[in-house]
């Protein structure tokens, strides 16, 4: 014969275990870190769709595609593929592009953010890789790297001249910036929220030289950079600034390994390496 028994635990004792357990889910009541990407856009709308197909699943939950007055149908494009468009009035430079990517990542909740190039220079899929290395503290900031071997790079289409000057300048940065990273010039980031909130980069240059003033003020401000390989996209449909523009931008990149020399010396302080100011100073 089976008698029931009812629970002799007074309401006291209950009562303790109950907040015992709350106090448990309160330790551990961490929201899950967002990822999102963000794509500068220009004339990209042949490119998009395999850019965003190759995104591993579940490794952002957003893509934010901010469009510099394209003038073909990349905005429609976007949109039918369910990304976030933000849209220039006017064309703004790739510099002013991505400060409106950072804006609105950091304003959407972005615990971790990927810059990629919408034009499938660049393979998406290394982006869960990237964002691991952040996520276990091991970087701040992570760079795809193009330049694996010059066989690999050349065979992937790209131009031997911007070859030559991409290790050029890159060998100059890493001393003048005691890093060793293989492509400071490349179009796929991964950042940290800590890194875009506490660079300045509203006070960079809205042209292409944008990326290397970050990259310096990133040392500067103590953040760890590493890289990661993704292979090498030179293609027609593939986004690229022709000699002059790219002579004009390497010498603007020696202009900030000298500023921020200077800066360092106590020399002349620019405001690249200031402290960001907040709504409170």
């Amino acid at each position: 014969m089976v008698t029931s028994v009812e629970s002799t635990e007074s309401p006291s004792r209950a009562l303790g275990r109950i907040e015992s357990l709350m106090h448990a889910v309160a330790a551990d009541n961490t929201l899950p870190q967002r990822t999102i990407a963000v794509m500068p856009a220009y004339n990209a709308s042949k490119t998009i769709r395999r850019t965003l197909e190759d995104i591993p699943k579940g490794v952002v939950d957003e893509v934010i595609l901010v469009d510099d007055c394209s003038t073909d149908d990349t905005v429609e494009v976007a949109k039918s593929l369910g990304v976030t468009v933000i849209e220039h009035k006017k064309n703004g430079g790739y510099g002013a592009n991505q400060k409106t990517c950072y804006e609105h990542a950091l304003q959407r909740g972005a615990d971790f953010v990927v810059m990629i190039h919408p034009d499938y220079q660049y393979d998406s899929r290394v982006m869960g890789a990237a964002i691991e290395f952040i996520k276990l503290g091991i970087c701040d900031v992570v760079l795809g790297s193009r330049i694996r071997t010059r066989r690999e790079a050349l065979k992937g289409g790209m131009p031997v001249y911007k070859y030559i000057a991409n290790r050029f300048l890159t060998t100059i940065e890493n001393v003048a910036l005691g890093q060793n990273v293989g492509d400071f010039h490349s179009g796929f980031r991964a950042y940290s929220r800590a890194v875009l909130e506490k660079i300045p980069f509203q006070t960079n240059s809205d042209d292409f030289v944008f990326d290397s003033q970050f990259l310096a003020q990133a040392v500067h401000f103590g953040f760890r950079i590493g890289d990661v390989p993704v292979p090498v996209r030179y293609f027609d449909e593939a986004s690229s600034i022709n000699f002059r523009r790219s002579a004009k931008y390497g010498l603007a990149t020696l202009g900030v390994l000298a500023q921020f020399h200077l800066h360092r010396m106590d020399i002349w302080k620019n405001r690249l390496f200031l402290e960001k100011q907040t709504s409170s100073d």
